[in-house]
């Protein structure tokens, strides 16, 4: 059971179902660790030098939305945002890029990527210069709903919803995917209960870049994999395993390294997992609260602040932020409260670059919500009115 929405063989997933419909102080540690064909390809070319980006003025942002929805949006959501009062500025879209529902960005600021989350999926590149679609590439599966670069740049990583599958496609130096490397699909465990299959749900490289860890909704398990950085394939070494039925489906890593933070989805619960960076194995911890207060949620994403003294979860359904401070290094998550997010169903948050701003997706209310982030308390402030997004499921500022 997963909550977002997609369409499968022009039909209503309950994924994309459950997204548009109306909307409806724990401490916890773990121990510490131990020690398809090319759809449209451009040939590869020298990488023109990035847009100028002063510490002040408007700064991009992008908008990933659903293309295939009634009141979806025309592609990828073009905006800017002021770095100090967070006010967003429309500037139209970039169209030619089908349900572009999850958005990344080469570790160069140049190449923007787009899921393409359909039956027939692909993944996308736009030259960000002159937002040229550099090309797109079958993942090998169905219904792709995340991805990530290699902190490398050389290696696209992306993960299949609707067939449960993670897929690696090549980057060459224009920025533009190449064939797929590698596709691997979960076929074990059996799915956890009241589901039908896998559901791979993200796929991130490890901070210290030795694995690649793939979270699936459908068998409650965090896969670790290494990858081959000469050939782009994978190899499974370690499988973390969630209480049935909890639903991962967020990992983000304490910036330390040796922590990380789950949102599982749907039991409604968040973890604290431990990382060994030397073996790739993931230890999750006890389950704790998401401050939603026993209502209907279904949690979303996490992010930590670049200081690891925060953490921020967003909300699907309490349609709240909840706040944590981080203790003991990163072993331990202290929630602090929630607050309103000012919009229904907060599909997506992102911090700025500069970490003084958070901003929020929200998928039913097609708005993407800003707060100011206070370095020092963690308290999140609202920065203005929503800006209006059609079925806004991320944003991407840059």
């Amino acid at each position: 059971m997963d909550t977002d929405d997609r369409p499968v063989n022009g039909r209503w997933s309950r994924r994309r179902f459950v997204g548009a419909v109306a909307g409806t102080a724990a401490v916890v540690a773990v121990p510490s660790p131990a020690a398809p064909p090319a759809r449209t390809t451009a040939a590869a070319e020298p990488r023109s030098a990035a847009p100028p980006r002063g510490p002040s003025g408007p700064r991009p942002l992008y908008v990933g939305t659903y293309t295939s929805v009634d009141g979806g949006g025309p592609g990828i959501g073009l905006a800017s945002y002021d770095p100090a009062t967070g006010r967003i500025t429309g500037s139209g879209a970039l169209t030619g890029v089908a349900d572009p529902s999850y958005l990344a960005v080469h570790p160069d600021g140049r190449t923007l990527y787009a899921v393409d989350e359909r039956q027939d999926s692909g993944v996308t590149a736009v030259r960000l210069a002159d937002r040229r679609v550099l090309g797109t590439r079958g993942t090998g599966g169905a219904g792709p709903c995340h991805l990530s670069v290699h902190p490398s740049g050389r290696w696209l990583l992306s993960a299949n919803y609707g067939s449960g599958s993670v897929a690696v496609h090549p980057l060459d130096a224009s920025g533009a995917p190449g064939e797929r490397t590698d596709v691997v699909t979960h076929t074990t465990p059996p799915p956890g209960p009241g589901q039908q299959g896998a559901h791979a749900h993200q796929f991130l490289t490890s901070p210290d870049g030795g694995h690649v860890l793939a979270v699936d909704l459908g068998t409650d398990t965090v896969y670790s994999y290494r990858l081959d950085q000469v050939r782009g394939t994978l190899t499974e070494v370690a499988r973390a395993h969630t209480r049935p039925g909890a639903g991962p489906r967020h990992l983000t890593f304490h910036p330390g390294g040796r922590y990380a933070y789950l949102a599982n989805e749907v039991d409604d619960t968040v973890t604290v997992c431990g990382y060994d960076p030397a073996s790739g194995r993931l230890t999750i911890g006890e389950p704790q609260s998401t401050g939603s207060d026993g209502g209907t949620n279904y949690p979303a994403q996490f992010v930590v602040t670049a200081d690891g003294g925060y953490a921020f979860l967003a909300n699907r359904g309490h349609n709240s932020l909840a706040r944590y401070a981080i203790e003991a290094d990163g072993a331990r998550l202290r929630l602090l409260g929630t607050v309103p997010v000012g919009g229904d169903f907060p599909r997506q948050i992102a911090l700025s670059p500069d970490g003084h701003l958070l901003f929020a997706a929200n998928q039913r209310s097609g708005t993407v919500t800003v707060f100011h982030v206070d370095a020092g308390s963690g308290e999140l402030r609202p920065a203005g009115e929503p800006f209006a997004s059609p079925v806004a499921v991320c944003a991407l500022p840059l």
